[in-house]
Parts: structure tokens; sequence; C-alpha cells
């Protein structure tokens, strides 16, 4: 066991689907002197990340930046929208979708909680949480709420707790097709600034993300990236909100300025993140983060493990979820990892709970980190007694030695 003054030689291999590791230089970004937020050097600050931000998420409209986590932009999208007694289609596709659901509960919402039904047989867990957002299911629902009754269609887009990515651009085509006006919703907290997500294009409403994960931040500033249409039904929502409300927040946010103190120094972060997503171009950082997805699939195809997504065009670019033998307690095999290699990896959530790992691969990370993350996977797989069909790390190794995958 390591206590707090003991620790391994080397650098700890941050191998979780997020918080991801922070590169140096924002470190470095972000220990500069806390500046007044109310003087004009501020202002300059606050104007380029806003215009830094609505260049990431691919929109031209508002993105409201708070000092909170994720969960409070969940929190914000809802309390901006909704009224009381609001009912809303919401997608079971992982923890994260359920937490979110529930969340809606909390807040006097009518979620209706809509799931791909099924189990699937050779793993027996819930087909919900191995594939995406079911969009025919999505479009059969609206046309039978023929009263116009469901106010908002919720939805993630990476689900970090399974690794499948959705098709958003297929959930709004299901929302047109169906002549309904409810928003459309969607969290892309792991997937920003590592999977491609385009909120003016697809048509989103309201997209809700984090600092910790794409964006190479520790964890305490997240977004809401609004359309005209999410704006104008604020106006007459009736949840109670004050610290979250879109209208001051947006109004200051025109000369910079934020209506209570903002969180300064990881502001001079996020400047940062951005001067590195924004320098290396986004279809390049997508295009990295589908290599490294391929490489670590082709090690788990190697060692004969199913992946939690059961969808090959759904795999997450961001993580992998692997599905771990029948009788394989998968928080034990972390633990070996962990401690025999000083790597982490993600825990199983929710229903996965025990049955799986996740290896994630974003942001500050490189082919030669994801080749030791597995080395250690693979070693940590033979101590603790699970059969191995083939050595993965070699198979990455091949993968990523193609001179096609060559950045």
């Amino acid at each position: 066991m390591i206590t707090l003054d003991q620790h391994p030689s080397g650098r700890h291999f941050l191998q979780i689907p997020g918080p991801s590791p922070v590169p140096d230089r924002i470190l470095r970004a972000m220990s500069l002197p806390t500046i007044d937020h109310r003087g004009p050097e501020f202002g300059v600050l606050g104007k380029r990340v806003i215009a830094g931000m609505q260049q990431v998420f691919q929109t031209r409209h508002p993105v409201v930046i708070y000092p909170a986590s994720g969960t409070g932009a969940w929190e914000a999208a809802l309390a901006n929208t909704m009224s009381p007694g609001d009912a809303v289609l919401m997608v079971e596709t992982g923890h994260f979708a359920t937490l979110w659901q529930k969340m809606a509960v909390r807040l006097g919402l009518e979620p209706e909680f809509l799931a791909l039904p099924g189990t699937c047989p050779d793993t027996g867990l819930p087909l919900a949480w191995r594939h995406g957002v079911p969009a025919d299911l999505v479009e059969q629902r609206l046309r039978r709420d023929t009263a116009h009754r469901i106010q908002a269609v919720c939805v993630v887009h990476n689900e970090t707790s399974t690794g499948v990515t959705s098709d958003i651009a297929a959930v709004r085509r299901a929302i047109d097709a169906a002549g309904h006006p409810a928003l459309l919703m969607v969290d892309t907290i792991s997937g920003l600034a590592s999977a491609d997500y385009r909120h003016d294009e697809w048509g989103v409403d309201v997209t809700v993300s984090g600092s910790q994960k794409g964006l190479m931040l520790p964890p305490g500033i997240s977004f809401n990236a609004l359309s005209p249409k999410a704006l104008e039904r604020s106006k007459r929502a009736r949840l109670p909100r004050s610290y979250w409300a879109w209208d001051e927040i947006v109004e200051m946010n025109a000369t910079g300025y934020w209506p209570y103190t903002p969180n300064t120094n990881l502001l001079y972060g996020l400047a940062e993140a951005l001067d590195m997503v924004l320098g290396q171009g986004l279809p390049a950082i997508f295009a990295r983060h589908r290599r490294w997805r391929d490489g670590v699939h082709a090690a788990v195809r190697a060692w004969g493990l199913p992946t939690q997504c059961a969808d090959e065009r759904l795999h997450s670019p961001v993580l992998t979820g692997v599905v771990t033998p029948a009788g394989v307690d998968a928080d034990g095999l972390r633990r070996v990892i962990h401690q025999r290699f000083d790597c982490s990896l993600g825990t199983g959530l929710g229903k996965l709970k025990g049955r799986m790992f996740r290896i994630g691969h974003l942001g500050d990370c490189n082919d030669l980190t994801l080749i030791a993350a597995l080395a250690g996977v693979e070693m940590g797989l033979k101590l603790a007694g699970v059969p191995v069909a083939g050595s993965g790390v070699q198979a990455a190794m091949a993968h990523f030695a193609q001179p096609a995958a060559v950045a």
C-alpha cells in the first residue's frame, strides 16, 4: 500500500478516461499570478477563451463557461430550459445517462427512460449498455407524442462508462422526421476535443461538456453550448435558477466578464489548452484519437477479450471498455495492475461494476504511452491468472509501426 509520503519512481500512468493527464505547459499557465477578475487584463482573457470554445464546439452561438464540474453543466442545461413537471425523453446508454436521468427526477421533471431492450447472450450485460442511442426508437416515441408533451430529448454522445459513441446527427434526423419541437440536449463531457463533435451542424440545442477530458485540464470548468432555440426557451422556463442562469452570464460574457468570481487560474489553463488544441487543428486531433483507438482494439482482440461496445461503427476514440471473463473480478485485476505497475485504469460503473475495466486513450497521450499501459494490462492479466489468446502488446506495436499510422 502506497501512502501519501511514499511514491514509486517514475511517472504514474494515468490511463483512466478522465481526468486525463495535464500537460506541463498547462500546469505552468495555471501557476501564473491571479489577476483582478474585474480588470482590463481579465476581459481580454475572458473573450479569448469564449471565442476558443466556440471553435471547439464548432458553433457561432454562445458558450457558457461555469466554475463547476460537468454535473453542474447537466443541471444548468435542464434548469435553464425546463419547467416543473415537464416530460423529457432520456436514453439509457450507460452509467452517465442514468445519472443525468436521476438528476432530472430530483429537479422535479418527469423523465421517460428509453432503453434498447434485452441482454447480450454471451456476457449477460444489458444491450442498452453495449450500443449507442437507438435513433429509430427515439423517432417512434416522438411520433406517438402527438400532444408534444415531451420538451427535450437528452442523450450522451460519448458514454464514458461503456466506450460507445452515439450518432448525434442521426438523433437530430429522428427528431426532425417525427416533426417534433423537442430540444436536443447532448452530453459530450468525455467526447469534446477528442471525438468529432459539431454543435451547429448537428442541430444540437444544448451541449454539455467539461474540462478534464480532451481539453487536458483539471476538473473544475464546465460548459453549455447554446442554440438560439434554447435561449428562447429559457425565457419561459420556470425551474428555479440563479447561479446557473444563462441570461446574466451571456450578457456579461460579451465584454469578457462573469456575474460572479470565475476560476481565474483554471481559465489561464483553458487558454493554454485552446492554444494547443486549435494550434494542432481539430481534424488532426480526431484522427490521432481514432488511431489510438484502433491500436488499443488490436491489443484487446489479440488477448481474446470482448469490448463493452458491441457495435464496430461506434467504438469510442476516447476509451475502450474491456469485459473480463466470467468469474474474473475486474476491480481485483485493476488493483494488481496499479500495485505492480503504477498504472491506473477506469473501473466498471453501475451495472458494469466488477465486469469490465476501461483504458483511456485521450488528451496528453502518445503511442508509447499506450504501449506501456497495454504492457501493464497484459502482465496484470497473466498475474491474475486470466488466459490470453495472444500478445496485445505485439498487436498494438504492429499497428503503431505501420507507416500509414504516422501522424
